[in-house]
């Protein structure tokens, strides 16, 4: 790839359309790296790793040096918010996150005036990032959609969601609550990235699927425009990515209501969905689908042509429609780049 004066991933989300889509990948820094495995051997857990901003501000670089992505997105985790409010987190290994005891919702709010200090390990990480970053490339900071966020928060840890969608119909008070608290404290956190060094944000709203329309508007629509609505108070003035992965037919509402500036597909979207958000002045990105990429071969090269020939003119950034799966090989990534790279 070419550099250019101004980055690319920011050019599109000015509605610019180029000689072809930035890229970037989502989970495009971690376990699909020999040289991020080597890395994370050094530090005694996942936090601790995430907290150190000379080895995330690493594992942030690696995949840009490899791939030679369009931007880096700073390494952490969706879950260092609520480590942030109060509520203990840890991984296990080869099982993923767990956490504590729902803290008290008193707790819980007056946790967010410390979320800034206790997450300044990430700043760091982004001014190390920036500093070294070529200035073509972007720079994307990030937090969890607060929904995704609380279903975690509430479940103690991953699963189908179930348990936390049957507390939002039952308990509707105490998830309003968690997700007033998380709006409030994911966009300080973001802030704080931007005053870092971050050009870009993405919320990425993991687990937007399986919600009837109100609850997705309740849960995933209207908490996204008010972190945005909030940004734009503090001073933030950054282009935001709002990923609902799994929101289908509510992509769409989702763009109107969020008040994003561009809109995460993932793998269920149809050509003709994106045109439409691209028609109504959004920016798109997406969907490969992530086993595709994992499997390659000519399947997967058609598909990479087709999402290019569909969306291409654009504004279009070229991405999955997840994160990338641990054991992608990578050669496959390294063919989808040069394809998207191609005149």
């Amino acid at each position: 790839m070419t550099p250019t004066s101004h980055p690319r991933l920011l050019a599109c989300l000015d509605g610019e359309v180029a000689d072809r889509p930035p890229i970037w990948f989502m989970r495009q820094a971690g376990r699909s790296l020999p040289e991020y495995r080597l890395l994370r051997e050094k530090a005694p857990d996942f936090i601790a790793f995430c907290l150190n901003p000379e080895m995330a501000a690493e594992a942030t670089l690696q995949p840009v040096r490899r791939f030679n992505f369009d931007a880096a997105i700073v390494f952490a985790d969706i879950l260092l918010i609520p480590l942030a409010l109060g509520q203990k987190v840890w991984f296990e290994a080869g099982e993923g996150p767990r956490l504590g005891e729902l803290p008290e919702m008193s707790r819980l709010r007056d946790g967010i005036a410390q979320v800034e200090e206790m997450l300044a390990p990430v700043g760091e990480t982004l001014r190390r990032v920036r500093a070294e970053l070529d200035p073509s490339r972007a720079l994307i900071g990030f937090a969890g959609g607060p929904w995704t966020v609380a279903t975690y928060m509430l479940e103690g840890r991953g699963g189908d969601r179930a348990a936390a969608r049957a507390t939002a119909f039952s308990q509707p008070e105490l998830v309003d609550g968690i997700i007033d608290v998380l709006v409030e404290a994911s966009a300080i956190y973001l802030a704080m990235q931007v005053r870092a060094g971050a050009q870009v944000l993405q919320l990425f709203e993991s687990w937007a699927e399986l919600l009837p329309e109100d609850l997705f508007e309740r849960l995933v629509s209207r908490p996204h425009a008010r972190i945005v609505a909030r940004l734009r108070e503090l001073g933030v003035d950054v282009p935001v990515i709002g990923f609902p992965r799994g929101a289908g037919a509510l992509v769409e509402e989702y763009a109107f209501v969020a008040k994003v500036n561009c809109i995460g597909l993932d793998v269920q979207a149809s050509a003709a969905v994106g045109r439409r958000l691209q028609a109504n002045g959004w920016a798109i990105q997406g969907a490969l689908d992530p086993l595709l990429l994992r499997a390659g071969g000519a399947a997967m090269e058609t598909r990479v042509r087709q999402l290019l020939d569909q969306w291409g003119l654009g504004p279009y950034i070229f991405n999955l429609g997840h994160g990338i799966l641990p054991d992608t090989p990578l050669a496959h990534i390294e063919q989808v780049v040069r394809l998207v790279s191609e005149p």
